[in-house]
């Protein structure tokens, strides 16, 4: 089991990515079903189309990125599926059914690594779970957003969004901010609909900009041959003569110097543990010297 789970973490890519993935497949797959099951509404078979062809980049690259990254590109084109994640990347109609390993992918490595972890991973690697929480949101905007904003305005009044491209037009250009004004909404629901997209559009690229800031500009991680472990405890009978426990108070005296400034990129659970030898160390020197001064009294006074 342990080694099962062991593999399934290599295996595992980002958390957040896979999720990310493992959502874009299941779309795509009711994409397909919605082509096959609306025959007859074309402006939707090109939204639909349009949004196949972007989901096809995304797993192309996916692809791509996954058997470059993997211990054994064979291993993983032959019995991890690859060959299903690139038939299916291809823009052939008659392949996308081919996502569905992926899909099955995705859930059996996270079903291996337990849900606990997976929710532990997204909560303290925040930066990349909303990253990718916003691009899905942003993925489902352009398909959805598309699809609702055409139905609202293409028989309105002087509407100006009346087939596909220009809804596809806006809702590209209201998601990225720029809003060129060729195409808007005439309806109170239509500009309901934009406001949405428009609020997700500054959500999606106010994120991107500060996870690229933190990327960029964020400090950099500590190497990991700069920690040192804590010094072992020094107990009362492992101290013979004065000079041990002195030598020994010296010494968590130079881990204490050490770990507030000669390395200052530890951890602060390394300095922490410094300084509980460093008090340990000092109380064994004070009961030592404690004893011999009421054993050792001076000559005369008794």
């Amino acid at each position: 089991m342990r080694a099962s789970r062991t593999k399934a973490r290599t295996e595992l890519k980002n958390t957040a990515y896979e999720i990310f993935i493992g959502i874009l497949s299941i779309l795509s797959i009711l994409n397909l079903v919605l082509i096959y099951a609306m025959p007859g509404d074309s402006a939707l078979e090109v939204i639909l189309s349009v949004m196949n062809g972007l989901f096809s980049a995304i797993f192309l690259g996916d692809f791509i990125y996954r058997i470059t990254t993997a211990d054994s590109a064979g291993r993983y084109f032959f019995r991890g599926y690859g060959w299903a994640d690139l038939l299916a990347s291809l823009p052939f109609p008659q392949l996308k059914i081919l996502r569905i390993f992926r899909l099955l992918r995705v859930y059996r490595l996270m079903r291996e690594v337990g849900l606990r972890t997976i929710w532990n991973t997204l909560i303290h690697d925040r930066a990349n779970s909303t990253l990718m929480t916003l691009l899905l949101l942003g993925v489902l905007v352009l398909q959805f957003g598309s699809i609702s904003i055409l139905a609202v305005e293409e028989d309105a009044n002087d509407a100006n969004i009346t087939s596909a491209s220009d809804a596809i037009w806006y809702t590209i250009v209201t998601i990225s901010t720029v809003g060129y004004g060729d195409q808007y909404p005439v309806t109170n629901t239509g500009r309901i609909i934009g406001a949405l997209i428009i609020v997700v559009g500054v959500g999606i690229f106010g994120t991107f900009t500060g996870y690229l800031a933190n990327l960029f500009l964020g400090p950099s991680k500590p190497d990991a041959g700069s920690s040192h472990e804590a010094p072992s405890e020094a107990g009362t009978d492992e101290v013979s003569d004065v000079s041990g426990p002195l030598s020994a108070g010296a010494a968590a005296n130079g881990f204490v110097g050490a770990a507030a400034g000669g390395h200052a990129t530890a951890s602060a659970s390394d300095r922490l543990r410094h300084l509980v030898a460093a008090a340990e160390q000092t109380t064994a020197e004070l009961r030592l010297l404690l004893t011999e001064a009421t054993t050792k009294e001076p000559d005369g006074t008794r």
